[in-house]
């Protein structure tokens, strides 16, 4: 379960930086679907969260989360580290940037297929070895893809580099569930960097999986 979990979190984290352009919050609202006979889509709500805050600033994201398992998750850019927080867990784990486990077979883009809080996005779907990932953006939430070249893991790079703008929804199809994850507010504000500081004197490890 534990490597479930953190492979969910790398792709959702994957999900959202920061770029030059915006900076700020915003909510995501979750939807599961199972794929796995094991666990519920109630399960996975309650495991994961169906509500997101994340937070984007200088290329340093962090997202804090209502499950029950999963409480926070924080890439701090310079170390190009992807650190976990998990309830059952007194340390927080570390996963490298510049590894991927993951990789992607092809990659299609499709304008103006949808609408999320009044932007038409454009579509960008990647077919990966783990399954599916669709992404939904629009360029007026810009960034930077230059800051996350290192951010490897969970095929970051690869779609920053193609969308260059953060995703207002996203689809990720994979053996254990379908997740469908969509704004529903989108705040450009300063941010303090303190957000984005690991908490003094907490346990670190390297994540197992």
């Amino acid at each position: 379960m534990k490597k479930i979990i953190l492979t969910f979190w790398t792709l959702l984290i994957t999900i959202i930086l920061l770029g030059q352009d915006f900076e700020g919050k915003i909510t995501y609202t979750n939807s599961y679907k199972s794929n796995n006979p094991q666990v519920s889509d109630t399960q996975w709500s309650t495991f994961m969260g169906n509500k997101y805050e994340y937070f984007i600033k200088g290329g340093s994201y962090k997202t804090t989360a209502n499950g029950t398992l999963l409480q926070w998750q924080l890439y701090v850019n310079k170390d190009n580290k992807l650190y976990t927080k998990m309830a059952n867990s007194e340390a927080v784990f570390w996963n490298d940037g510049a590894t991927n486990p993951d990789s992607v077979l092809n990659a299609q883009i499709n304008k103006g297929v949808a609408k999320v809080l009044g932007y038409t996005c454009d579509e960008l779907i990647l077919t990966c070895k783990s399954g599916t990932q669709k992404y939904y953006f629009n360029s007026k939430l810009s960034v930077t893809k230059n800051l996350f070249t290192k951010h490897k893991l969970g095929n970051w790079a690869e779609y920053i580099s193609k969308a260059n703008a953060l995703p207002l929804k996203l689809v990720i199809e994979n053996p254990q569930f379908i997740l469908e994850s969509v704004a529903t507010e989108v705040v450009p504000q300063k941010l303090d960097a303190k957000l984005f500081l690991l908490p003094e004197g907490i346990q670190t490890e390297k994540s197992p999986y």
